[in-house]
C-alpha cells in the first residue's frame, strides 16, 4: 500500500491527500514539502472554478475548514472572491466567512466586490446582510470609509436586530481606521443605545466603550433600560454593560461607604419613639437613602450571581465590591467560592479577586476556608494564591488549624510553594503576637532540614522576625551562626552576615569568627554575599577593632579589585568612611551613627496589599500594573448629579371608550341620596338597553354621554363617559354646583328620557332631538332654578348657536367618539347599523387630527377613493372555547401616538353564556409597545363589539404577542403586519417627488420589472392595485404612464416612493421603483407590490 493511501485511510483528510500526490509529481525530492515547486491546493482551486454549485460548496467547507486549523489558505482568495456574487446562500455565507478572514490582507482584491456587498446589504436573507457589512468593514482601506460609513448607518435602521448587533461591531472597526468619524459614529451609537433588542444592547454598549466612553450623558436616558434588559443580554454582553454601569454609578450616585452612615431605606420606627434633640439632628446628618436608580442596578444584576458563565459572576462581583453597601457585598461569596471548582485558569483570576477582597474583608470568606486548602492536583501558582488567602483570613480564632494546614505543606515537594508557605508562616508570626513564639521556634527546626531551599528561606523568615524582637532571642543567632558553614544558598549566607552584623555587639565572640570564615572563601562568594561581608567587616572595625582590624583591611583590598564594580565602589567608600585618614572627610566622625543606627522592624505584608486601586476582574489588576485601555473609576462624588436626567417621557395609554354590549351592569350612581325613583329609572334602562340591538345600544350609550356632558350633569351611570366629560365640566360644576346637586334627578329623568326617544328615531332626527333635548334640559333647569339668571339665559342662547361647534369639541377632547363603528370602516363580517347621522360622520371627518398626526411636516392627503378592508383571524371560536376575534387595519390616524399603527378587534360571542371581563393580559416582545383597549365587562352571546388598538411596530414585520383574556380563559394571539400597513400616506408635488428621489439613489433604491396584469390600465385602476398592499398616497403625474406614491414610515417617518413606469421595458413588463433609506422594508414592499400589480 503506497503512503498517499496509507495516510487518506488513517483520516489524513484532503489537505494530506492533495499534498501527497504532488509530492510524487516532483521528481527528485524526498518530500514534496521542501520542493520549489510544491503547489498547494490545486484540486480546491479547480473546485471553486466549477460549473457546479455543490463542488463549490463542498470547496468551501474545505477551505473554511483549514481556517479553523490555523492553516493558511490566503493564495485561494481570486478563486473564492469569484464566488462571492452566488445566488446559492450557504455557498455566500461560507465565502463571507471567508472574506472575512482575509480581507484585510487582500485588499486590492477585496475592492473589486465592493459593489457586490453593497447589493448584499438590501438582500432579504439577514444573515447575508450582516455577513456583507462585516466583509465590508473589514476591508482596512481609507478610500472606502464613506461607503462603510453609510452602510452602517443603513445597517443601524435595519429591521433584523442580527444586522443592528453587526452594524454596531462594524463601529469599532470603522473608528480605529478613522477616528475623524467619531462624531458621525456617535450618532449612530446615541440611536442604537435606544433599541430595545437584547441582541444588540451589549454590542453597542461595547462600541461606546470603544468609541467615546467619556460621553455619560448618552447613557441617562438608557440607564434603566439597560439595567432591565441585563438578565436577558448574551453572557458577554452582560460583562460589557456591567462593566461599563460600575463605572457610571461611581460617578452618579452618592457612595453607600460614608463613615457612621445610617440607612433609612428600611426605617421601622413606630410613631411613638422619640429621641432627644441632640441625637435627632446627628443621626439625619449620618442619614443615608440610596438612589433609587442605584438600587436598580443592585438589584437587577443579583440575579446573574447564577449565572453558568464566569465572567460574568466576575462582573457582578467586581460591582457589588465597588458599588454595593458593606452589608451586602457578602452576597458574592458563594457564588466565587462555586467558580473555585471550574478550569484552572478561571480559579487562578477568581483567586487573585478574592485574595484582594479577603485583605480588606476577612468575615466574607472565613466560613469558606477550608474551600482555600491546597490539594495536591493544584498547580503551583494555584497553591500559592489559596496559601495568600489562608494566610489573609488568619486570626486568632483559626491560626492553630492553618499552622497545622502549614506544617503539611512545608513538607512539599514543590520548592517554590514550600519557600511560600515558610513566608505564611512568618507572616501569621507578625500579625498575631500570640504565635510569634510558636512560629519562630518552628522556623528554627526547619534549619536542620535537609532541603538547602527550605533552610535559606527559614533563615530570611527568621532574620525578619529578629528585628520586632532582637534582645530575646540571641541563643537563635548563636544557633544559625553555627549553621553558616552548612548552609550554601546565596541569600541565606547574606542573611546570616546580616544579622552578625546587626547584633555583633550582642554576640562579640562569635561574630569575629564568622567573619574570618567569609575571609577565606571571599573571593568564591556571590556578589550579595560579598557585599554583606563588607558590611560586616565594617561594623566590627566600629566595635572591635582589635580583634577584626587586619581581617577588615584584607577585606577590603580584595573588594578593592573585585570584577563587580558595584562591590568596587561599595569596598571604596566603606575604607574612606571608617579608616581615619588626611583624605578622609567629615563623614569619619559619623561612621558609627551611620553603619550601627537602629532600623525599624520589617513589615510583612501581603502582595496584594496595593492592588485594590485597581478595578477587581481586570488585566490591570491581574498583573498590579497599569495596562493599555484601561480606565480607572472614578471617587464617589461629593452630592450626587441630579436623578431627573435619568427620567424617560412615557407616552400615558389613552383610556378608550368601550361601548357597552348586552346586559352590562349598572353602576353605582351617587344621586340616589336625593332620590329613590332613580333606582326604577335604572331598571326599566337596562330593561330597554337589553331589548335593543349591540348596535343601538352603543349609539345610545353614546348618545347619552354626549348629552350629559352638554348639561354637565353628574351622571355617572358610565364610567368612562364621565371621566372624559371631566375636565370640560369643571367650570360649570363650581359656579352652579349647589343648585345642580339639588335638581340632578330631574336632569337625569329628563336625559334618559330623551335617549328612549333617541332609539326610536332615525338617526338624523336622533341628531337633531339630542341637540334639542339638550337645550330643554338646559331652560327647564335655569328656569326651576331662577327665573331672572341672565347667565343661564345667555347659554341657552349660544347652545343653540353653537351647537355644531360644540359637537366638534367634544369630539376633539372626547377620543371616545373616534371608537365608535361608524368612524372607522367596520370589518366586512359585521352586520350592526350605522349609530352616526351622514351629517355628523361628515362634521368628524373633517376634524383637526394635529395632535396625533404621524409627522408635523407631512401634507395630509386627500381623502382615499380605496380603503381595502381585509379581515385577519385574530382568535377562532373553537379555539377560543366561544370567543371569536378578528382584525384589520383601518388605515386611520392612531389615538395612542405618532408612531402607532391603528389596529380594530372585533370580539364575537359564538357560546350560548355571556363572556366577562375581556381584556388584554401579557404582551410581548419587549421592543414593541401595544395600547389595548379597555376592559369589557359583559358580552352577551350572539353578540360582538368592536374596539381599538394601537400598536408601535416599530417599522418592523415583527408580530405583536399578546394574551386576549376573559374572566375564565387566557388565549395566546399575535398580530403580523403587512409592510404595506407600516406606511401613512404623504403629500407631495411632483416637483417635490423628483427631488427627493434624486436624492434616495444608489444604496436607497431598488428596482423590478414588473408583468402587470392588463385588464385594467387606467390610473384608478393601477392606483388600487397599489392601494390594496400598501398605505400610500397618490402623487399628480404629468405623464399617464408614470404613477407615484409617496408615504412615510408610521414609526420613524422616513419616506418611501414608489414609481411605476407602465412604458414597456426591452426585456417585457413595467418598471417599478421603491426609493428609501430602509432598504429591507423597500424589498418586502417591492414583493408585495410585484404580486397585487401581475393579478389580474
Amino acid at each position: 500500500m503506497s503512503t498517499t493511501a496509507l495516510y487518506n485511510d488513517q483520516g489524513g483528510g484532503a489537505e494530506a491527500a492533495v499534498e501527497a500526490g504532488q509530492e510524487s509529481s516532483v521528481p527528485g525530492a524526498a518530500f514534496g514539502l521542501f520542493s520549489a515547486d510544491f503547489k498547494k491546493n490545486e484540486d480546491l482551486k479547480e473546485m471553486l472554478e466549477s460549473n457546479k454549485e455543490s463542488q463549490k460548496l463542498e470547496a468551501m467547507k474545505r477551505v473554511v475548514g483549514l481556517i479553523a486549523k490555523g492553516k493558511n489558505a490566503s493564495e485561494l482568495f481570486p478563486a473564492v472572491v469569484k464566488n462571492v456574487a452566488s445566488k446559492n446562500i450557504e455557498l455566500k455565507k461560507l465565502v463571507y466567512v471567508y472574506l472575512v478572514r482575509y480581507a484585510e490582507e487582500q485588499q486590492d482584491l477585496a475592492l473589486l466586490s465592493i459593489s457586490t456587498f453593497q447589493r448584499a446589504l438590501k438582500d432579504p436573507n439577514q444573515l447575508i446582510r450582516a455577513s456583507a457589512l462585516r466583509v465590508l468593514s473589514s476591508i482596512r482601506v481609507s478610500i472606502i470609509v464613506p461607503i462603510v460609513m453609510l452602510a452602517i448607518k443603513e445597517a443601524a435602521a435595519d429591521l433584523s436586530p442580527y444586522v443592528r448587533k453587526t452594524s454596531a461591531h462594524a463601529i469599532q472597526k470603522l473608528y480605529s481606521l478613522d477616528p475623524e468619524q467619531k462624531e458621525h459614529l456617535i450618532q449612530v451609537i446615541e440611536k442604537l443605545l435606544k433599541d430595545k433588542s437584547t441582541l444588540v444592547a451589549g454590542s453597542v454598549v461595547m462600541a461606546f466603550e470603544e468609541v467615546c466612553p467619556d460621553r455619560i450623558d448618552l447613557i441617562h436616558k438608557n440607564y434603566r433600560k439597560l439595567c432591565n434588559l441585563l438578565v436577558d443580554v448574551e453572557e458577554w454582553g452582560q460583562v460589557v454593560i456591567i462593566s461599563m454601569l460600575t463605572r457610571y454609578a461611581r460617578t452618579q450616585f452618592a457612595s453607600p461607604w460614608r463613615e457612621g452612615a445610617v440607612f433609612v431605606e428600611n426605617d421601622d420606627k413606630t410613631f411613638y419613639d422619640s429621641e432627644p434633640e441632640g441625637k435627632k439632628e446627628e443621626a439625619e446628618a449620618k442619614a443615608y437613602a440610596m438612589d433609587p436608580d442605584h438600587r436598580l442596578l443592585l438589584r437587577n444584576t443579583k440575579p446573574l450571581l447564577q449565572s453558568r458563565n464566569t465572567a460574568v459572576v466576575m462582573a457582578v462581583a467586581q460591582l457589588y465590591w465597588h458599588l454595593a453597601p458593606k452589608q451586602e457585598v457578602s452576597v458574592v461569596t458563594k457564588s466565587l467560592v462555586r467558580l473555585l471548582r471550574s478550569h484552572r485558569e478561571v480559579q487562578y483570576v477568581v483567586l487573585q479577586n478574592i485574595a484582594t477582597m479577603s485583605i480588606q474583608r476577612k468575615g466574607m470568606f472565613e466560613p469558606f476556608m477550608k474551600s482555600f486548602y491546597v490539594r495536591s492536583t493544584d498547580n503551583t501558582h494555584i497553591k500559592t494564591l489559596k496559601l495568600e488567602i489562608l494566610t489573609n483570613l488568619a486570626n486568632e480564632a483559626n491560626i492553630s488549624t492553618i499552622l497545622r494546614e502549614f506544617q503539611t505543606y512545608v513538607k512539599s515537594q514543590d520548592k517554590a510553594f514550600a519557600a511560600a508557605t515558610i513566608q505564611a508562616i512568618g507572616r501569621c508570626a507578625t500579625n498575631i503576637s500570640e504565635v510569634t513564639d510558636t512560629c519562630l521556634n518552628g522556623l528554627v527546626l526547619l534549619l536542620s532540614n535537609r532541603d538547602e531551599g527550605v533552610v535559606a528561606e527559614s533563615v530570611v523568615v527568621i532574620r525578619k522576625l529578629l528585628l520586632t524582637q532582637p534582645a530575646q532571642h540571641g541563643d537563635i543567632i548563636k544557633h544559625m551562626a553555627k549553621l553558616f558553614d552548612k548552609i550554601t544558598v546565596p541569600m541565606a549566607r547574606a542573611s546570616i552576615l546580616w544579622l552578625m552584623g546587626e547584633y555583633c555587639e550582642r554576640v562579640p565572640k562569635i561574630a569575629p569568627d564568622v567573619l574570618r570564615k567569609i575571609a577565606k572563601s571571599f573571593t568564591a562568594e556571590e556578589d550579595i554575599v560579598k557585599l554583606q561581608a563588607v558590611n560586616l567587616a565594617a561594623k566590627l572595625y566600629l566595635t572591635n577593632s582589635k580583634q577584626t582590624k587586619l581581617l577588615t583591611q584584607y577585606i577590603l583590598n580584595l573588594g578593592k579589585y573585585d570584577q563587580n564594580y558595584d562591590i568596587r565602589d561599595r569596598t571604596r567608600f566603606i575604607r574612606q568612611l571608617i579608616v581615619p585618614g588626611d583624605k578622609s572627610g567629615a563623614l569619619n566622625k559619623y561612621a558609627r551613627r551611620i553603619l550601627l543606627a537602629p532600623k525599624p522592624a520589617p513589615v510583612l505584608q501581603s502582595a496584594f496589599k496595593d492592588r485594590d486601586r485597581f478595578q477587581l476582574g481586570t488585566l490591570s489588576h491581574s498583573l498590579n500594573s497599569k495596562a493599555a485601555g484601561y480606565q480607572e473609576l472614578s471617587d464617589w462624588p461629593a452630592v450626587a448629579p441630579d436623578q431627573s436626567v435619568r427620567n424617560v417621557e412615557v407616552l400615558e395609554p389613552v383610556n378608550e371608550w368601550a361601548p357597552p354590549v348586552g346586559k352590562a351592569k349598572p353602576p353605582k350612581s351617587d344621586d340616589k341620596f336625593y332620590s329613590d325613583e332613580d333606582e326604577q329609572d335604572e331598571a326599566s334602562e337596562s330593561s330597554s338597553d337589553d331589548s335593543g340591538s349591540s348596535g343601538s345600544s352603543g349609539s345610545s350609550e353614546a348618545s347619552e354621554s354626549a348629552s350629559d356632558k352638554e348639561d354637565e350633569s353628574s351622571d355617572e351611570s358610565d364610567k368612562s363617559s364621565a371621566d372624559s366629560g371631566k375636565s370640560s365640566g369643571e367650570s360649570e360644576k363650581s359656579s352652579d354646583g349647589s343648585e345642580r346637586r339639588k335638581k340632578s334627578a330631574a336632569k337625569k329623568k329628563t336625559g334618559k328620557a330623551q335617549v328612549e326617544k333617541c332609539h326610536a328615531a332615525d338617526s338624523d332626527s336622533e341628531q337633531s332631538g339630542e341637540q334639542t333635548s339638550g337645550s330643554s334640559t338646559r331652560s327647564s333647569s335655569s328656569e326651576s332654578g331662577s327665573d331672572s339668571d341672565e347667565l343661564s339665559a345667555a347659554k341657552q342662547q349660544m347652545n343653540e348657536v353653537e351647537s355644531k361647534a360644540k359637537v366638534q369639541k367634544t369630539a376633539e377632547k372626547e377620543v371616545s367618539l373616534l371608537d365608535l363603528h361608524d368612524f372607522f370602516p367596520a370589518p366586512a363580517n359585521t352586520s350592526e347599523s350605522s349609530g352616526l347621522s351622514s351629517n355628523l360622520l361628515a362634521d368628524l371627518e373633517g376634524l383637526s387630527l394635529s395632535a396625533v398626526s404621524s409627522s408635523s411636516t407631512t401634507t395630509p392627503v386627500t381623502s382615499r377613493s380605496f380603503v381595502p378592508v381585509q379581515s385577519y383571524d385574530l382568535l377562532h371560536h373553537m379555539s377560543g372555547k366561544g370567543l371569536s376575534a378578528k382584525y384589520h387595519f383601518p388605515r386611520r390616524p392612531c389615538l395612542y401616538g405618532s408612531g402607532t399603527v391603528a389596529v380594530q378587534v372585533t370580539l364575537s360571542n359564538c357560546c350560548e353564556r355571556p363572556l366577562e371581563e375581556i381584556h388584554v393580559g401579557e404582551r410581548g416582545p419587549a421592543g414593541l409597545q401595544i395600547h389595548s383597549f379597555n376592559t369589557i365587562e359583559r358580552l352577551d352571546p350572539e353578540a360582538s363589539v368592536t374596539v381599538s388598538m394601537g400598536i408601535d411596530f416599530n417599522d418592523s414585520t415583527q408580530a405583536a404577542n399578546f394574551q386576549l383574556c376573559t374572566k375564565e380563559e387566557r388565549f395566546a394571539v399575535f398580530i403580523q403586519p403587512a409592510v404595506g400597513e407600516l406606511l401613512t400616506p404623504c403629500g407631495l408635488s411632483e416637483t417635490d417627488f423628483c427631488k427627493e428621489q434624486s436624492q434616495l439613489r444608489g444604496m436607497n433604491e431598488t428596482s423590478a420589472t414588473v408583468a402587470v396584469a392588463t385588464n385594467d390600465m387606467s390610473g384608478q385602476g393601477v392606483a388600487r392595485r397599489v392601494l390594496s398592499v400598501a398605505n400610500v398616497g397618490a402623487v399628480a403625474s404629468s405623464e399617464s404612464h408614470l404613477h407615484r406614491f409617496a408615504a412615510r414610515t408610521v414609526s420613524s417617518g422616513v419616506l418611501v416612493l414608489v414609481l411605476l413606469d407602465l412604458k414597456e421595458e426591452p426585456g417585457g413588463g413595467a418598471k417599478l421603483t421603491v426609493n428609501t433609506e430602509k432598504s429591507v422594508m423597500a424589498s418586502m414592499l417591492l414583493r408585495d407590490l410585484k404580486r397585487a400589480l401581475s393579478q389580474a
